[in-house]
C-alpha cells in the first residue's frame, strides 16, 4: 500500500526537480513579490475610494475639488496640528498649509475676476455664475476693482483654466502658490530656475502661460527679459516684498489681504481626470525643454508613492530636490500628502549639513536623485552621521558601487531604488533591496504595472521587428528597450505644443496589430532572477568598431579604481572613423593622483577592446544639471581638441599599450590618420 502511495511521487519527482531548477530563481522572491502586489492593490483601492468620495462631495465644499484641494482639506481636518512642512526655522502644520493656500487661491481668483467672499456675496455675483472646471459659467472677463486694475495695466484677466508659471526656488511659498492655483482651477507650469532669455521665453510660450510668478532674488538676472515678458501680455507677480520694477506687484501681499476660508470645490473639480492640470519641463539633454502634460490622474497616483515605498504618517522625509522636477514635487510633496507625513524641505542640498539636519529634525526617510548619495560618501567622517534615525533612502540613479559604500557607512538602512519618467506611464520599485537593481519583472508586478523589454537596434535607433512586423521580447541578460502599454489607466498625454514633439514616444503594433506602447527611451536588462537593472539611455549608448558600448558599464568599471571619485563616459565623433569613440571625464579622489599605468591595466582586464575609452579628460568636478544628472551631450560637443580645452587630456595608444598626454602633435597625427585608436 505504501509503495502505491509513493509511486505517483516518484513519477512526479523529475518534473518537480525540473520546475525547481527553472523557476527557483524567480520563486525565491515570490513572498516579496506577493507582499508588494498586495500593497499596490490596497493603495490603488484607497486612492479610488478617495476619488469617489470627492466626486460625491458637496461641490461648494473643498472636498469636492481637485485631488490636491480635497487631500489638503482632508488632512487639515484629520491632522490639523501635525507638522506638514519644515523649512529652516519655519514650521507649518497641515491646518496652516490649508489656510495659506486658501489665501493664494483667492488672490488668483481675484485675478480671474472672481472675488466671492466666504458668505456667498462679492462683486462677481453668483447670479452671473462662476465657471468652474466642472461646468457652470464664470465671469471670464472679471469684474469690479480687480477687472479695473488688470485693464488699467493692459493685461487681460486670467481665464478659467489659464496657465500660471512659477519661477521660484524650493520654499514654502512655492507650495502655497501651487496649491492655491490648483484650488482656483488654474494650471501651473514649473519653470526650471536656471532658465533665462530664449529658453525661458520658449517655455512660457509652449505651455501658453498667461502669468508668471517669480522670486524677488531673480529680478536682477531677469531684467533683460522683462520687455519680452511684458510684450507677451503676461501678468507679472513677485513672491516677496522687495522693491519691484513697474508692472510687477507683490502676490504674497495680495494673498495676505485675503481671507483664509476654503474656496468652493467646483472651481477646481476636473471635467475629466485625464485633463491637464500641470506642466513639468523635461530637463532636455538635447534641444529646448518640453512641457510634459501632467493629468489629475497622475497627481492622484503620486499620492500613493510613499505608501508603495512602505513609509507612513509618522515619518519625517528629507527633501532637497528642485520642486520644478517631478521627483521633488510629485513624488516628494504629493507623496508626502498621500500619507500625511512631515517633509523637511531644503532649498539646496548640502552634503556637509545633511546629517546634522537629519539629527535635528529626526529624519527617517531621505529622498535622493542622481549623485546625492555619492556626495555623502565622499564627505569626510562626521560624528553626526552616527546615531541618526534614517531608515529608508528612496530615489533613482544610485549606482551599485555607491550603493554598497552608502549602506556600509551609514547603515543599517534600506535603499529603495525606483525608476520612472516625468511624462511616462510606467514605474518600477526595487522593494527587495537587491543592490544595483531598479525593480522587479515578476509576473505579479507586471500584472499591476505592465511593461515589456524589447530588442533594440542602436545603429538605426529603432526596435527590432520580426517578419510579421512585431517587436521581439528580450531574453534574460539581454539589454532591451523598456516600453509600456498605453491605456486609460496608464495614459501618455504628450507635451504642450505640436504633436511632432511626441514623435517616437509611441510605438504601434508592438506585439499585436493596433496596440500602442510608450517608448521610455531607456535600455534595461532583466536577469534570470527577474531583477531589472538600468543599462543605458538609447541616446547615450554608442557604437564603436561595430559593437554597442553602454556608458554606464564603462563608468562602473572605471569607478572601481580607488583613485577615481567620479566618472562620466560619453561618445565623441572622430574624423575618419565610423561611430563614436569612448571618452571618459575623470575626477580624482583626494589625495590620490592619476595613475595612467594602473588605469590602462584595469580597463584592459575589465573591458573588451571596443569599450575601452580612447580619450580621457581630467577635471576638478563634473558638470551636472540642476537635478544632478551628468552632462553628456555638452561634453561630447566639446570634444577632445587640446587647443580649445584647458583640462589635461589623454589618448589611448593602441600600439604602445598606454594612455599618453594628448598633445597638439598627437592630435594632428590622429586627424591625419597616422595615430591608430
Amino acid at each position: 500500500m505504501a509503495a502505491l502511495l509513493l509511486l505517483p511521487l516518484l513519477l512526479l519527482l523529475p518534473l518537480l526537480l525540473l520546475l525547481k531548477l527553472r523557476l527557483w530563481p524567480q520563486l525565491r522572491w515570490l513572498a516579496a513579490d506577493l507582499a508588494f502586489t498586495v500593497r499596490a492593490l490596497r493603495c490603488k483601492r484607497a486612492l479610488r475610494a478617495r476619488a469617489l468620495a470627492a466626486a460625491a462631495a458637496d461641490p461648494e465644499g473643498p472636498e469636492g475639488g481637485c485631488s490636491l484641494a480635497w487631500r489638503l482639506a482632508q488632512l487639515a481636518q484629520q491632522r490639523p496640528s501635525h507638522t506638514f512642512l519644515i523649512h529652516g526655522a519655519r514650521r507649518f502644520s497641515y491646518a496652516e498649509a490649508e489656510r495659506q493656500s486658501n489665501r493664494t487661491a483667492r488672490a488668483f481668483l481675484r485675478a480671474r475676476g472672481w472675488d466671492r467672499g466666504p458668505g456667498g456675496g462679492g462683486t462677481g455675483g453668483a447670479e452671473e455664475g462662476e465657471q468652474p472646471a466642472h461646468g457652470a459659467p464664470d465671469v471670464a472677463a472679471g469684474s469690479g476693482a480687480a477687472r479695473a486694475v488688470r485693464e488699467r495695466d493692459g493685461v487681460a484677466p486670467l481665464a478659467p483654466g489659464a496657465t500660471v508659471a512659477l519661477l521660484l526656488p524650493a520654499c514654502p511659498e512655492f507650495l502655497w502658490l501651487w496649491f492655491g492655483l490648483a484650488k482656483a482651477g488654474l494650471r501651473t507650469a514649473f519653470v526650471p530656475t536656471a532658465l533665462r532669455r530664449g529658453p525661458l521665453l520658449h517655455c512660457l510660450r509652449c505651455c501658453g502661460a498667461r502669468a508668471l510668478v517669480l522670486a524677488p532674488e531673480f529680478l536682477e538676472s531677469l531684467e533683460p527679459d522683462l520687455p519680452a515678458l511684458r510684450a507677451m501680455g503676461l501678468h507679472l507677480w513677485a513672491a516677496g516684498a522687495e522693491t519691484h520694477p513697474a508692472g510687477i506687484s507683490d502676490l504674497l501681499a495680495e494673498a495676505s489681504a485675503e481671507v483664509d476660508e476654503p474656496v468652493p470645490g467646483y472651481l477646481s473639480s476636473p471635467q475629466n481626470i485625464m485633463d491637464t492640470c500641470l506642466y513639468i519641463f523635461t530637463s532636455g539633454t538635447t534641444g529646448l525643454p518640453k512641457a510634459a502634460r501632467i493629468s489629475h490622474l497622475k497627481i492622484l497616483q503620486c499620492q500613493g508613492f510613499y505608501q508603495l515605498c512602505g513609509a507612513h504618517q509618522d515619518d519625517v522625509i528629507y527633501l532637497a530636490l528642485p520642486l520644478y522636477h517631478m521627483s521633488g514635487s510629485l513624488l516628494g510633496i504629493v507623496g508626502c500628502l498621500g500619507i500625511g507625513a512631515t517633509v523637511v524641505l531644503k532649498s539646496k542640498f548640502s552634503a556637509g549639513q545633511f546629517w546634522e539636519d537629519c539629527q535635528q529634525h529626526r529624519v527617517t526617510v531621505f529622498q535622493y536623485i542622481g549623485e546625492l548619495c555619492r556626495y555623502l560618501v565622499n564627505q569626510p567622517p562626521d560624528k553626526a552621521e552616527h546615531g541618526h534615525k534614517v531608515r529608508l533612502a528612496v530615489g533613482s540613479g544610485l549606482r551599485s558601487d555607491t550603493w554598497e559604500r552608502f549602506v556600509r557607512r551609514f547603515g543599517p538602512l534600506q535603499v529603495l531604488e525606483t525608476y520612472g519618467l516625468t511624462e511616462g506611464n510606467v514605474a518600477t520599485f526595487n522593494y527587495t533591496g537587491q543592490q544595483g537593481a531598479v525593480g522587479r519583472a515578476s509576473w505579479l508586478y507586471k500584472h499591476v504595472f505592465p511593461f515589456s523589454l524589447i530588442r533594440y537596434d542602436v545603429t538605426t535607433g529603432e526596435p527590432i521587428r520580426n517578419i510579421q512586423g512585431h517587436c521581439v521580447a528580450t531574453s534574460p541578460g539581454e539589454p532591451g528597450l523598456l516600453v509600456a502599454p498605453v491605456s486609460p489607466q496608464s495614459p501618455f498625454l504628450g507635451y504642450a505644443g505640436g504633436p511632432e514633439l511626441a514623435r517616437g514616444k509611441l510605438l504601434k503594433d508592438v506585439f499585436r496589430p493596433g496596440d500602442v506602447f510608450f517608448n521610455t527611451g531607456d535600455l534595461l536588462v532583466c536577469d534570470d532572477q527577474g531583477f531589472l537593472r538600468f543599462h543605458d539611455r538609447t541616446g547615450d549608448t554608442f557604437r564603436w568598431k561595430g559593437e554597442n558600448v553602454a556608458t554606464t558599464e564603462v563608468a562602473e568599471a572605471l569607478e572601481a579604481l580607488d583613485f577615481l571619485q567620479e566618472v562620466n563616459v560619453y561618445g565623441v565623433t572622430v574624423p575618419g572613423h565610423e561611430g563614436r569613440a569612448g571618452m571618459a571625464a575623470l575626477v580624482l579622489r583626494p589625495p590620490h593622483s592619476l595613475d595612467l599605468v594602473q588605469l590602462y591595466a584595469h580597463v584592459s582586464e575589465n573591458l573588451p577592446p571596443y569599450a575601452r575609452p580612447r580619450f580621457l579628460r581630467l577635471q576638478e568636478c563634473l558638470a551636472t544639471t540642476e537635478t544632478f544628472k551628468q552632462q553628456k551631450v555638452q561634453m561630447a560637443k566639446e570634444g577632445f581638441d587640446p587647443s580649445t580645452l584647458s583640462d589635461p587630456l589623454y589618448i589611448l595608444d593602441q600600439a604602445g599599450g598606454a594612455y599618453l598626454p594628448l598633445t597638439p602633435a598627437r592630435y594632428s597625427a590622429l586627424l591625419a590618420g597616422d595615430l591608430r585608436i
